[in-house]
């Protein structure tokens, strides 16, 4: 099986921290976003992953580099496509065409999930849904009463159902999707301006293509700072017993730590409360500090935080007082030398 990755976005709802790095490669407790749901999806679908191709936009060689390394991590291949221009889902799919062979997993890297469902590859496809409140925002599939899809429709403005497509799917043949997504683009049929997977779907379907549900226990978005800050504290608590120890280069010293935590090398807390829900990347300091559920990346220096619901990148300097704030890479935020 094949895992194809459309990430070419870097993620402007997620401004500052993805003007430095793209949001798929965002830690999450510890671990890139895209790490996490190609590791996830190699779990549910219950073999070993021969590929993991990552569709990018102009991300440089060391995001390339990083993306190569967690599909060896999984002993996969890994392989990179670009995304130049935003023409929409079906677009994506069509850069990585070269690795659209066989049976494969799609993911678009904005999203992570809990599941604890088999992957069913008997038949033609599955589509991995959640029931959501305001389905209008979303694609989303109407069922027959055998639980076989008869219907996607694309941000349906009046109500059809509740049921949304996270972004994940999985295909018994990438090449007959791939005819469908070739023939929506030699005809220029688009749907909101750009090319939608759910076009080529809809047109499988019409076929005579059976696709069932892969229901979701848990979808944890990371569009903006307070999603994102969510789904990390999330995350920890799904992964609570591994976040019990700690890092032997890790220092912790007079002070208290909540869980669930998660704490990265050679970081130094001093005289602070630290927990639930916090993450610290490596080599971060925090000192006379009291932060819970957030978020906080590598290198960052922290003295005199009153933290809660906050987001701090890479390389940071933050010397405050008690508030909410989202701060991006190599920025300094200072009221105490007022």
């Amino acid at each position: 099986m094949k895992i194809i990755v459309p990430m070419a976005g870097r993620g402007s709802r997620l401004r500052p921290h993805t003007l430095t790095v793209p949001k798929p490669l965002i830690p999450i407790a510890g671990k890139p976003i895209v790490q996490r749901l190609v590791e996830d999806i190699a779990k549910v679908a219950g073999e070993n992953i021969e590929e993991v191709a990552f569709i990018i936009g102009d991300f440089g060689p060391e995001i390339e580099k990083s993306l190569l390394q967690i599909a060896e991590k999984l002993g996969a291949k890994g392989s990179i496509y670009y995304q130049t221009d935003p023409l929409g889902t079906a677009h994506a799919i069509k850069c990585a065409e070269d690795s659209m062979q066989g049976d494969v997993v799609i993911a678009f890297a904005d999203t992570l999930f809990r599941a604890d469902f088999q992957l069913d590859k008997n038949s033609d496809g599955v589509i991995w849904v959640k029931s959501v409140e305001d389905p209008s925002a979303f694609g989303v599939v109407k069922l027959d009463d055998n639980g076989f899809i008869t219907d996607f429709v694309e941000k349906p403005q009046t109500f059809v159902s509740d049921l949304a497509i996270i972004g994940i799917y999985y295909f018994n043949s990438a090449e007959k999707l791939m005819s469908e997504i070739n023939y929506i683009m030699d005809n220029n049929i688009k749907n909101g301006g750009e090319y939608q997977l759910t076009t080529a779907l809809e047109n499988l379907r019409a076929k005579g293509a059976k696709f069932t549900l892969g229901k979701v226990n848990d979808w944890m978005d990371c569009g903006n700072k307070n999603a994102t800050v969510e789904t990390n504290s999330k995350i920890l608590e799904y992964e609570r017993e591994e976040m019990l120890n700690y890092p032997a280069s890790a220092v912790i010293e007079n002070s208290l730590i909540i869980q669930p935590c998660f704490i990265g090398e050679n970081v130094k807390i001093s005289n602070s409360k630290i927990g639930p829900g916090v993450s610290l990347g490596n080599n971060t300091v925090i000192v006379n500090s009291n932060i819970e559920n957030s978020l906080i990346q590598e290198n960052t220096k922290i003295n005199h935080g009153n933290l809660s619901n906050s987001m701090i990148g890479n390389s940071a300097q933050y010397f405050g007082v008690s508030r909410e704030i989202s701060l991006g890479d190599y920025s300094v935020l200072d009221f105490l030398s007022r």
